[in-house]
Protein backbone atom coordinates (compact mmCIF):
# COMPACT_ATOMS: atom_id res chain seq x y z
CA UNK A 1 0.00 0.00 0.00
CA UNK A 2 2.69 2.42 0.54
CA UNK A 3 4.65 1.91 -2.55
CA UNK A 4 1.21 2.65 -4.60
CA UNK A 5 0.74 5.66 -2.67
CA UNK A 6 4.20 6.69 -3.53
CA UNK A 7 3.81 6.01 -6.89
CA UNK A 8 0.55 8.32 -6.93
CA UNK A 9 2.09 11.24 -5.26
CA UNK A 10 4.67 11.02 -7.94
CA UNK A 11 2.37 10.93 -10.50
CA UNK A 12 0.39 13.88 -8.89
CA UNK A 13 4.15 16.11 -8.22
CA UNK A 14 4.66 15.64 -11.83
CA UNK A 15 1.14 16.80 -13.00
CA UNK A 16 1.49 20.20 -10.92
CA UNK A 17 4.76 20.41 -12.29
CA UNK A 18 3.21 20.03 -15.83
CA UNK A 19 0.49 22.65 -14.97
CA UNK A 20 -2.53 20.74 -14.83
CA UNK A 21 -5.18 21.43 -12.22
CA UNK A 22 -6.44 19.01 -9.78
CA UNK A 23 -9.51 17.84 -11.31
CA UNK A 24 -7.37 16.72 -14.75
CA UNK A 25 -4.87 14.95 -12.10
CA UNK A 26 -7.61 13.18 -10.67
CA UNK A 27 -8.96 11.66 -13.91
CA UNK A 28 -5.39 10.66 -14.83
CA UNK A 29 -4.93 8.71 -11.73
CA UNK A 30 -8.75 7.02 -11.67
CA UNK A 31 -7.60 5.99 -15.43
CA UNK A 32 -4.04 4.88 -14.18
CA UNK A 33 -5.09 3.14 -10.98
CA UNK A 34 -8.44 2.20 -11.19
CA UNK A 35 -10.25 1.57 -8.05
CA UNK A 36 -6.92 0.92 -6.53
CA UNK A 37 -5.90 4.70 -6.47
CA UNK A 38 -6.16 7.07 -3.60
CA UNK A 39 -8.92 8.64 -2.53
CA UNK A 40 -10.00 12.35 -4.77
CA UNK A 41 -9.87 13.93 -1.13
CA UNK A 42 -6.65 13.10 -0.85
CA UNK A 43 -5.07 13.58 -4.73
CA UNK A 44 -6.70 17.22 -4.23
CA UNK A 45 -5.12 17.84 -0.73
CA UNK A 46 -1.38 16.73 -2.26
CA UNK A 47 -2.45 18.48 -5.40
CA UNK A 48 -2.47 21.89 -3.24
CA UNK A 49 0.21 21.03 -1.45
CA UNK A 50 2.49 20.60 -4.11
CA UNK A 51 1.45 23.68 -5.46
CA UNK A 52 2.16 25.17 -2.05
CA UNK A 53 5.55 24.18 -2.04
CA UNK A 54 5.60 20.61 -1.07
CA UNK A 55 8.82 18.51 -2.17
CA UNK A 56 8.56 15.00 -0.40
CA UNK A 57 5.89 12.30 -2.22
CA UNK A 58 6.17 10.06 1.21
CA UNK A 59 3.15 10.23 3.39
CA UNK A 60 4.15 12.20 6.36
CA UNK A 61 4.12 10.75 10.60
CA UNK A 62 0.88 10.85 11.45
CA UNK A 63 0.04 10.08 15.44
CA UNK A 64 -1.93 7.61 16.69
CA UNK A 65 -1.59 3.82 17.41
CA UNK A 66 0.64 2.31 14.55
CA UNK A 67 -1.06 -0.32 12.63
CA UNK A 68 0.37 -3.97 14.27
CA UNK A 69 -1.92 -6.49 13.11
CA UNK A 70 -1.14 -6.34 9.42
CA UNK A 71 2.42 -7.60 10.02
CA UNK A 72 3.74 -10.98 7.92
CA UNK A 73 3.95 -13.23 10.85
CA UNK A 74 0.33 -12.36 11.20
CA UNK A 75 -0.85 -12.80 7.68
CA UNK A 76 1.40 -16.23 7.66
CA UNK A 77 -0.73 -17.44 10.50
CA UNK A 78 -4.37 -16.59 8.72
CA UNK A 79 -2.88 -18.18 5.48
CA UNK A 80 -1.69 -21.14 6.85
CA UNK A 81 -4.90 -21.84 8.74
CA UNK A 82 -6.79 -21.12 5.87
CA UNK A 83 -4.52 -23.75 3.90
CA UNK A 84 -5.81 -26.10 6.53
CA UNK A 85 -9.26 -26.10 6.11
CA UNK A 86 -10.75 -23.47 3.57
CA UNK A 87 -14.35 -23.16 4.67
CA UNK A 88 -13.18 -21.42 7.55
CA UNK A 89 -15.42 -18.09 8.55
CA UNK A 90 -13.90 -14.90 9.14
CA UNK A 91 -15.02 -14.96 12.71
CA UNK A 92 -13.71 -17.94 13.37
CA UNK A 93 -10.07 -17.66 11.89
CA UNK A 94 -10.60 -14.22 14.16
CA UNK A 95 -12.00 -16.28 17.22
CA UNK A 96 -9.16 -18.88 16.33
CA UNK A 97 -6.13 -16.69 15.95
CA UNK A 98 -7.30 -13.84 18.48
CA UNK A 99 -7.56 -11.27 15.98
CA UNK A 100 -10.03 -8.87 15.46
CA UNK A 101 -12.36 -9.31 12.99
CA UNK A 102 -11.69 -6.72 10.63
CA UNK A 103 -8.22 -7.44 10.75
CA UNK A 104 -8.97 -10.71 9.24
CA UNK A 105 -11.08 -9.14 6.84
CA UNK A 106 -8.11 -6.78 5.72
CA UNK A 107 -5.72 -9.31 5.67
CA UNK A 108 -7.89 -11.97 3.88
CA UNK A 109 -8.87 -9.21 0.64
CA UNK A 110 -5.70 -6.91 1.00
CA UNK A 111 -2.62 -9.11 1.19
CA UNK A 112 -3.89 -12.41 0.37
CA UNK A 113 -5.83 -11.10 -2.66
CA UNK A 114 -8.97 -13.27 -1.77
CA UNK A 115 -12.62 -13.28 -1.26
CA UNK A 116 -15.42 -15.55 -0.37
CA UNK A 117 -17.31 -17.43 -3.10
CA UNK A 118 -20.15 -19.81 -1.66
CA UNK A 119 -19.30 -19.82 2.21
CA UNK A 120 -15.35 -20.92 0.65
CA UNK A 121 -12.56 -18.27 0.30
CA UNK A 122 -11.20 -18.11 -3.31
CA UNK A 123 -8.16 -16.44 -4.65
CA UNK A 124 -9.38 -12.89 -6.61
CA UNK A 125 -9.76 -13.33 -10.18
CA UNK A 126 -9.06 -10.07 -12.47
CA UNK A 127 -11.75 -8.98 -15.16
CA UNK A 128 -9.31 -10.17 -17.79
CA UNK A 129 -8.52 -13.83 -16.41
CA UNK A 130 -12.41 -14.53 -16.23
CA UNK A 131 -12.28 -16.23 -18.93
CA UNK A 132 -9.22 -18.61 -17.73
CA UNK A 133 -9.70 -20.59 -15.06
CA UNK A 134 -6.16 -21.31 -13.33
CA UNK A 135 -4.91 -22.69 -10.20
CA UNK A 136 -7.81 -23.09 -7.53
CA UNK A 137 -9.95 -21.62 -10.18
CA UNK A 138 -9.17 -24.52 -11.92
CA UNK A 139 -9.15 -27.04 -9.35
CA UNK A 140 -12.78 -26.03 -8.52
CA UNK A 141 -14.13 -26.11 -11.94
CA UNK A 142 -12.16 -29.61 -12.70
CA UNK A 143 -13.45 -30.89 -9.31
CA UNK A 144 -17.39 -29.56 -9.65
CA UNK A 145 -17.62 -30.83 -12.79
CA UNK A 146 -17.05 -34.44 -11.84
CA UNK A 147 -19.48 -33.81 -8.85
CA UNK A 148 -21.94 -32.96 -11.80
CA UNK A 149 -21.22 -36.59 -13.52
CA UNK A 150 -21.21 -38.41 -10.44
CA UNK A 151 -24.86 -37.02 -9.51
CA UNK A 152 -26.24 -37.97 -13.35
CA UNK A 153 -25.03 -41.28 -12.41
CA UNK A 154 -26.65 -41.82 -9.45
CA UNK A 155 -30.09 -40.81 -10.90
Amino acid sequence: MVKRNLEQGCTIKCCVKRKENATETYKKLKRAFGERSVWSARIFRWHKEFLDGRDSVEDEPRSGRICTSKTDENVTKVRALLMSYRRLTVRMIGSDLNFNHQTVHDILAEELGMRKICAKLAPKISPTNKRKPDGMCAWAFLNASKMTKMLSNMS
